[in-house]
């Protein structure tokens, strides 16, 4: 009889948690570690375009010597990139998100800038070794974009679980910790980025 009653236990443990799983128990972890993937991404190819600036500079600077003040823009804004500290709350910080935002848009509205000023430089737009950066930059910036909207993305199924039932009600049973996450803004999501144009003419 209790070798009964112990079997009849454990299927009733193994029905609960079947149930359990099917009402989203694991949704909350299982978004939070794919936000977690797609903003490794985002930060991934930010870095990709901070590393092609200085080749990219010191490329136009050899054309285009009476544009110092650009040059010196995007030289800045990229250091601004590069010196910020990322605390490990990113994420979950509305201060630290939207610093790391405001930096990131000052270096592309600083790149956009930059090769709005290469237009007037036919011989700068010929060279091979700046069509060659232009092209790794559109490529990188692309990626930006593909990597922004999918973090967005993400986030928005996290917080949607956390702010909605069951969800709600597991986070505050199973995940007390779990935090909103923060999100891009609209603004800086339409913030004008590097406009590419392999117009090798020299117009």
């Amino acid at each position: 009889m209790n070798v009964n009653r112990g079997f009849l236990r454990g299927v009733l443990a193994g029905i609960a948690l079947l149930l359990l799983a099917g009402c989203g128990v694991n949704d909350i972890p299982r978004y939070d570690e794919g936000s977690k993937a797609a903003w490794s991404q985002v930060l991934s190819q930010y870095q990709r375009r901070a590393d092609l600036i200085p080749n990219l500079v010191e490329t136009v600077k050899g054309y285009a010597t009476h544009e110092q003040e650009v040059l010196t823009t995007v030289v800045e804004a990229r250091s601004k990139v590069a010196q910020m500290q990322l605390p490990a709350d990113i994420l979950t910080n509305p201060e630290a998100f939207k610093t790391f935002q405001a930096n990131q848009g000052a270096l592309s509205g600083a790149l956009a800038r930059l090769l709005v000023v290469v237009e007037a430089y036919p011989d700068l737009k010929a060279n091979q070794s700046f069509l060659a950066l232009q092209s790794q930059l559109e490529g990188t910036e692309n990626r930006i974009a593909v990597a922004r909207r999918d973090y967005i993305e993400s986030v928005r199924l996290y917080n949607t679980e956390l702010r909605t039932i069951p969800g709600r009600w597991w986070a505050a049973w199973l995940y007390p910790d779990a935090t909103l996450k923060e999100t891009f803004s609209v603004d800086e999501s339409v913030q004008q980025v590097p406009k590419v144009s392999f117009g090798g003419s020299s117009s």
